[in-house]
């Protein structure tokens, strides 16, 4: 059993009976009072963000995590079909456990999560960038490119994300599939 001074972005431990992972986490030392452990967790299943705070010394209950990859095969009804990079085999995902599943791609290799012990996928980490073409966005007007300004597009995953004014259809362009935005355009 850990207690609070193993406490460190990443861990995923129990807290009220669920599975949550610390987002964030800060050690405080009053000038008076005993010293505590401020965090925010994350809940792996419903992926709510909850504030608490742990006295100094709490026990913890830890959960030991595996990631390996998978490749992202094809969608099915809510949710996804995904192959293990090693071993072939195949599993099915929720789409709930992505955070991002708009920009899911055919043949992305992705992180998986599991629950060691239980052999349970906890969560999906997409590539953090994807190449994607443009197949949907208004032309952008001459002459208009002074300024800093976006304009919605379609990429081919049906994901609508803002691009700068210069960007036409048919162009590859990097996403950033954290923020879910424009990052570059790819030279052909």
């Amino acid at each position: 059993m850990a207690n609070t001074s193993d406490i460190k972005n990443g861990l995923c431990m129990i807290y009220n009976g669920k599975i949550v992972s610390v987002v964030e986490f800060q050690h405080v030392k009053p000038g008076k009072g005993p010293a505590f452990v401020r965090t925010k967790l994350k809940y792996i299943e419903s992926g709510k963000i909850v504030d608490n705070t742990f006295s100094a010394g709490h026990k913890i209950e830890v959960v030991r995590i595996e990631t390996r990859n998978y490749q992202y095969l094809y969608p099915e009804g809510e949710g996804f079909y995904f192959m293990n990079t090693e071993n072939y085999e195949q599993i099915y995902i929720e789409g709930k456990m992505i955070d991002t599943p708009e920009f899911l791609q055919e043949g992305a290799v992705c992180t998986v999560q599991f629950h060691a012990e239980e052999e349970l996928p906890l969560t999906v980490e997409l590539p953090f960038y994807i190449d994607s073409e443009v197949t949907y966005t208004e032309p952008g007007v001459k002459g208009d490119t002074a300024t800093n300004t976006l304009k919605p597009a379609t990429i081919d995953t049906g994901a609508e994300i803002k691009v700068p004014l210069f960007i036409n259809i048919g162009d590859k362009i990097k996403v950033d599939t954290r923020k879910g935005e424009y990052s570059e355009r790819i030279k052909s």
